[in-house]
């Protein structure tokens, strides 16, 4: 009889109960508006601290619904005073990091966005072995060049934060980024060069997206 090797360098996927517990959700972006509707479908008091002007409408809706409680600012310490989950959904590397090692300082569990994706599948308990079924199935449906796309993904995204580093960008910069992501295709991601992601970048500021074909000639011109 075989079984499957060990791997090694994985996550354990852990599905928490929080149904009346305190969930803190740092950012009022796109990210954290999926967040709070996950947090909230599981009956959970939220609150979220971010300054009004990074709000997403939909995270303003929940506030103005009194869905949820708002802080208007950004992150401090003292909001981990009565969390029993934190959530963060910033686009910015050094915050995330900053309210991770806090809440590690504090043994409050914490889920920070600005990390490599991991497929997670739940099922609330009622079937463990049918949701390792349903990971394995999604594992097996993702293409073999999966990894190679993320990793260009993620380099261009680091080349985009040194041409727009200024945090009020951090909303224009994720926009940006799931377009290119939406508008190429899986291919496209793993055969884009650092040549490719310099000329791809020209087009940030317009927030335009250009096929690749029309990236490699502009690329093709810009070191010749």
């Amino acid at each position: 009889m075989s079984y499957p090797p060990v791997q090694g360098g994985g996550s354990l996927i852990v599905a928490w109960q929080v149904k009346s517990k305190h969930v803190l959700v740092v950012g009022g972006g796109e990210v954290a508006a999926g967040r709070i509707l996950h947090a909230l479908n599981a009956d959970a008091k939220v609150t979220v601290v971010s300054p009004t002007t990074g709000l997403n409408p939909e995270v303003s809706y929940r506030i103005a619904e009194n869905q949820v409680t708002h802080i208007d600012r950004t992150f401090e310490p003292s909001d981990l005073d009565n969390a029993d989950m934190v959530l963060c959904a910033i686009d910015d590397p050094e915050a995330s990091t900053q309210v991770w090692k806090l809440c590690k300082e504090r043994r409050i569990p914490a889920n920070i966005a600005d990390v490599p994706p991991r497929v997670m599948v739940s099922t609330n308990g009622n079937g463990p072995r049918l949701a390792a079924i349903v990971r394995r199935k999604i594992a097996d449906a993702l293409p073999e060049n999966m990894g190679a796309a993320i990793e260009n993904v993620g380099s261009l995204r680091k080349m985009l934060r040194a041409v727009a580093p200024d945090a009020k960008e951090g909303a224009k910069r994720m926009k940006w980024m799931s377009a290119v992501c939406e508008e190429w295709e899986l291919d496209d991601l793993v055969k884009m060069t650092e040549e490719d992601m310099a000329a791809l970048l020209t087009h940030y500021a317009e927030g335009d997206v250009p096929p690749l074909e029309q990236v490699r000639l502009e690329s093709m011109k810009i070191n010749e």
